[in-house]
């Protein structure tokens, strides 16, 4: 019995220790530190963390999996570019995502859940102008969102490919020639959260994504 729970507690020690690995370079990828085109050796990550190389690789590969970084066996891994191609299809993903999460929670929340994310709506009204603050609000208005579909599947999909979508949309600014158009979908859709529309509060989901 002892020795099969120190097993159980080595391979839990080993998943959170590669969870950590992979956040903090998946931090470094969002924040600009490790720029596209940078060369990630995972044995300078292990030195640098104080790790072995093992759970610096499982972070890798799965940054890999995100579209973050491609892997060259025996050599480096390299920071991908976001091209157009990967913010537009970030958009159409994000905005099918976004959609059903905005569809199952809306019906599912309290009033006053429902009233808590019309206010965290709110906050996306004055970030039409700045590219990082139209990643921070929607992000905080669909994670939310997700947090309260009362769907585990969907929670735990969206908080893994949150990092990717927090990555590739960072830079994704609203077309000035739309802003007006934005605006009112962000007030309709307030609307819609606080009545509790799941079909209305995904198609102007859809919309704000271009979907």
């Amino acid at each position: 019995m002892n020795n099969k729970g120190s097993r159980r507690g080595y391979g839990e020690s080993k998943q959170l220790l590669a969870e950590e690995v992979f956040h903090h370079i998946a931090t470094q990828i969002i924040d600009g530190d490790l720029a596209p085109g940078h060369r990630i050796r995972d044995v300078d990550v292990a030195e640098e963390l104080h790790v072995s190389r093992t759970p610096v690789r499982e972070a890798l590969q799965r940054l890999e999996r995100l579209g973050l970084v491609t892997m060259y066996p025996s050599r480096f891994t390299e920071v991908t570019e976001v091209t157009p191609e990967i913010v537009e299809q970030t958009l159409e993903f994000a905005g099918y995502q976004a959609g059903a999460a905005a569809r199952m929670a809306v019906m599912r929340m309290t009033d006053a859940q429902r009233a808590h994310a019309a206010t965290l709506v709110e906050g996306m009204y004055d970030a039409l102008d700045d590219s990082v603050a139209i990643s921070n609000s929607r992000w905080a208005v669909f994670s939310y969102l997700s947090d309260h579909s009362q769907n585990a599947q969907h929670r735990v999909l969206v908080q893994d490919a949150g990092i990717a979508l927090f990555r590739n949309l960072r830079s994704w600014t609203i077309p000035h020639d739309d802003r007006e158009r934005m605006t009112q979908l962000y007030r309709d859709f307030r609307e819609a959260v606080l009545r509790g529309d799941g079909d209305d509060a995904e198609r102007l989901t859809r919309a704000m994504h271009y979907v």
